[in-house]
């Protein structure tokens, strides 16, 4: 166990090493802070990383993760990174990024019984009941798996679109907008769903608040 440790804490030590050679003033630009243009809510699924799979350097993308991209609005967590990445990032673009053969998805799916987990995937729940005649509707489980997987992606767009701050920007000017993507674990690609929000209009009158 101590050894696997070491593997990380060496690890980190080789990629110092190697990002200097490439790079002499990486660290000293990197401290100075941060200016990303993203926030990318992900899996926290160990196979999906947000830097990695879209080639980006650290400091390009601000991060929230947890089980599913789930956009929960009693989720402290996450409304204070979107709050911190909206009004003092000044972030341009918010992604919400799910994967094919995610765990929570496919937990949420069944009627199986996983303890304390049971309490999250409940919301998990909620978007298929929502699209259950759709989904229903599909007989083979592993497109229906993959359909579930991006109806989830859709439903947490629309989450975003409803918090009452991201509208104040909106009545600013264009910005945020919310994208909704998916990533394949088996060939390593980014789907672009084609969702994409900056406005409130597609909402349900009862979540438009007032200019």
């Amino acid at each position: 166990m101590a050894e696997q440790i070491n593997d990380l804490l060496n690890g980190n030590v080789a990629w110092v090493n190697n990002t200097l050679k490439h790079s002499p003033d990486f660290f000293e630009v990197l401290s100075n802070g941060q200016k990303p243009q993203f926030l990318w809510i992900g899996c926290a699924d160990s196979r999906v990383p947000a830097t990695e799979i879209t080639n980006a350097l650290p400091g390009s993308i601000f991060v929230q993760r947890n089980i599913a991209n789930m956009v929960i609005h009693t989720d402290s967590n996450l409304l204070s990174v979107v709050n911190y990445a909206v009004k003092v990032l000044k972030v341009k673009h918010i992604i919400v990024c799910g994967h094919y053969g995610c765990g929570g998805v496919q937990a949420a799916m069944s009627n199986d019984k996983f303890g304390f987990l049971d309490n999250w995937l409940m919301h998990i729940k909620d978007v298929y009941r929502t699209h259950e005649d759709e989904l229903d509707s599909i007989t083979d489980e592993p497109t229906r798996f993959d359909r579930f997987v991006e109806l989830n992606i859709q439903e947490q767009v629309g989450n975003l679109a409803k918090v009452s701050w991201i509208q104040d920007e909106w009545d600013k000017g264009e910005f945020p907008h919310i994208h909704g993507w998916v990533y394949s674990l088996k060939d390593g690609l980014i789907k672009d769903l084609g969702i994409s929000l900056n406005s409130n209009d597609g909402l349900e009158k009862v979540y438009r608040y007032k200019k």
